[in-house]
């Protein structure tokens, strides 16, 4: 399905000025919807850093903050795969990928105005929104991967999404700073909720353009006509023989266990441990997105000289001691010097992640496909947050962010010994 539109010079020969100014091809077009897209989802994104910390201030507890990131995942263990065979029936998923995403984002505007309808459980309240947005997420998770390799083809995945994915970190750092501000403007609560109230342009942004995109319809499976079951059995069969996805899916899925162990546990570290202040945070995240955003074209041009699996190695074996430099961390001034790190690192792995699942999919089944490898993701983002806020409250945070370290570490074996990346 992404074949149909790949670049007809390659994406690489292509500037970016051209492509955002003088687009001269629908491929062009689409590639500059993308990155236009990118900026409102970064507006939005930046907002959404603060979102744990928001409920770390209202009085969440542990298990609250780790629920709000481990909810999308609930769902999408049970979605993933039905909804990639829905979306494998549509001849054109551009809008619901654009409508969906529009659904997500705007949860952040919702999650502002809590506090002017809801006084006491606002904690609860705001999960609760968090929670009926899980389905669109669902959408958004597989669609995305999809129109993205659409939009790029074979030969400028990495091109486009470092782009992509750059200008979002352009975004969202320069929001983070102007939030770290704005913070700082009014009393609490009422300063996070103007934040998230004025998400709302990032969202208006996103879905403008990113409904723009025009892929060529396809023609849906021939399994249109049989059960989801019976798909399901069909797919499975297909699946044992695809060894090169199998082995990616069986090791990401580790790996991404000890990514998202630590996810909730950080904004803890910071709040708790360290007492940072806002505009500590504020700090923090926006030298990890803005160092994520010049590590995309870094990694891109480093992958056409030493391979996509070089990069996937030393980004994976460098990424998994950020937990460990934390919690051996008291003070302020070093967490922004981890967190530049971890940007470094987990944008080689995002790259390298995306550009794998892609490759390893068969090109009539990528929806079907995708479904399966996001019930993994979903999983792993499930049970590993719970987890490390378990550990937190019965073994304390610093054992917590040793294990995520430790987690990482033995999928950093995996990718290697499964030889992941290789051509």
């Amino acid at each position: 399905m992404s074949d149909a539109v790949a670049p007809a010079s390659g994406a690489n020969q292509t500037r970016l000025w051209d492509v955002l100014f003088r687009p001269a091809s629908l491929e062009q077009v689409n590639q500059r919807n993308v990155i236009v897209d990118a900026v409102g989802v970064g507006i939005t994104a930046g907002v959404g850093s603060f979102l744990s910390v928001f409920l770390v201030r209202l009085g969440a507890s542990s298990f609250l903050v780790g629920l709000l990131t481990a909810m999308p995942a609930l769902t999408g263990m049970a979605l993933a795969m039905p909804v990639g065979e829905f979306l494998s029936r549509r001849p054109n998923i551009v809008p619901w990928f654009a409508r969906s995403r529009f659904a997500v984002l705007s949860c952040y505007m919702l999650t502002g105005l809590v506090p002017f309808f809801v006084h006491s459980r606002q904690p609860e309240a705001i999960i609760a929104i968090w929670a009926l947005a899980t389905l669109p997420q669902n959408l958004v998770s597989v669609a995305f991967t999809v129109v993205m390799g659409g939009v790029a083809g074979p030969r400028g995945r990495f091109t486009l999404m470092s782009r992509r994915w750059s200008i979002l970190g352009l975004a969202n750092s320069l929001t983070v700073v102007i939030v770290g501000q704005i913070l700082n403007l009014f009393n609490f609560p009422l300063n996070y909720q103007v934040v998230f109230i004025g998400s709302a342009i990032g969202a208006l942004i996103s879905v403008i353009f990113s409904s723009s995109i025009r892929l060529p319809l396809t023609v849906p499976s021939s399994a249109v006509h049989e059960s989801l079951v019976q798909t399901l059995r069909k797919r499975g069969s297909t699946l044992r023989a695809n060894k090169p996805f199998v082995r990616f899916i069986v090791s990401q899925f580790v790996f991404r266990s000890g990514m998202a162990l630590a996810v909730p546990l950080f904004p803890i570290y910071w709040v708790r441990n360290i007492h940072a202040s806002d505009q500590a945070i504020s700090a923090i995240n926006s030298t990890q997105t803005f160092v994520m955003m010049i590590a995309y074209f870094v990694w891109a041009r480093v992958s056409q000289r030493k391979g996509e699996r070089w990069v996937l190695l030393v980004a994976a074996l460098g990424v998994s001691f950020y937990p460990l430099l934390t919690a051996l961390t008291q003070r302020v001034e070093p967490l922004v010097a981890w967190a530049a790190l971890g940007g470094l690192f987990t944008a080689g792995i995002d790259l390298v992640f995306f550009d794998v699942v892609l490759s390893t999919c068969p090109a009539d089944q990528q929806a079907t496909y995708l479904g399966i490898y996001q019930t993994t993701v979903y999983a792993a983002n499930f049970l590993a947050p719970l987890a490390g806020t378990t550990l937190t409250d019965t073994v304390g945070i610093i054992p917590a962010l040793i294990a995520a370290t430790a987690l990482r570490l033995v999928g950093f074996g995996l990718l290697t010994v499964l030889g992941v990346g290789r051509e």
